[in-house]
């Protein structure tokens, strides 16, 4: 294995995932691509591969199951030998009135935005701190910090996992492990596609631009730490969404 920096990415098959996965390839990066949809990540690894000479593997991952997310971080140890880098970026979205929502609902965004962020991280910590270096970037949304109507497990999650990247940032600083959250704004993903969302509504970036702040944030000096950022289209309407 080459000295090439190393990053595991999950959700990774999809969206804002396959963008930071792209950018990361084309600089070289030896890549990790989890998700739980393999024909996908099959798909994202024959493009980075391109980019990037056959460096990236494909675990299949359900991030909200303790024992998969185990398994995640060991082959990726074993692939790789180190993880510089890890992006937490799988999410999904469900909503609704609160008097009308369900529980199962309500589990299903957490489990995967919140559960499964931190599952990850914790392994990722564990690893990091015995490495003595590292960089964790949470994929968070600004319905973490101004709501949206009808998204309370969604905007709950965000907001949690930005509580969950600032006490992580401080646990991993006498390490040399830097915690970060970057909060996309409107992108054009499946994830919108497929709630049935007209990318015409309001201004849309592509997964491109959220893959160029990420890839700013880890490139940074290792004393530095870009904690909590924002992009966003530059008229999309966002404070207080006015």
């Amino acid at each position: 294995m080459n000295n090439n920096k190393t990053a595991i990415i999950t959700g990774a098959g999809t969206g804002i995932g396959r963008g930071i996965a792209l950018k990361f390839a084309e600089n070289n990066f030896n890549l990790i691509l989890a998700s739980r949809n393999v024909d996908n990540l099959n798909k994202v690894k024959k493009d980075c591969d391109l980019l990037n000479n056959d460096s990236s593997y494909v675990i299949q991952t359900d991030i909200t199951d303790e024992k998969s997310v185990d398994n995640l971080f060991l082959e990726s140890k074993s692939k790789l030998g180190k993880i510089d880098i890890l992006i937490n970026n799988s999410g999904v979205f469900d909503g609704g009135p609160i008097d009308e929502m369900s529980v199962e609902t309500w589990d299903k965004v957490i489990n995967v935005n919140l559960r499964g962020a931190f599952l990850c991280l914790r392994q990722a910590m564990k690893l990091m701190k015995s490495q003595k270096y590292g960089r964790i970037v949470n994929i968070g949304s600004i319905s973490g910090q101004v709501p949206r109507l009808n998204s309370v497990p969604y905007t709950t999650s965000k907001f949690g996992l930005t509580g969950l990247t600032k006490a992580a940032a401080l646990e991993g600083r006498n390490f040399n492990v830097v915690v970060s959250i970057v909060h996309p704004g409107n992108v054009i993903t499946e994830l919108r596609t497929n709630r049935g969302e007209d990318k015409d509504i309001e201004p849309m970036m592509e997964p491109q631009d959220i893959a160029e702040l990420v890839f700013l944030t880890v490139n940074l000096p290792s004393n530095v730490n870009l904690l909590e950022s924002v992009m966003l289209p530059n008229t999309q309407l966002y404070v207080g969404r006015g």
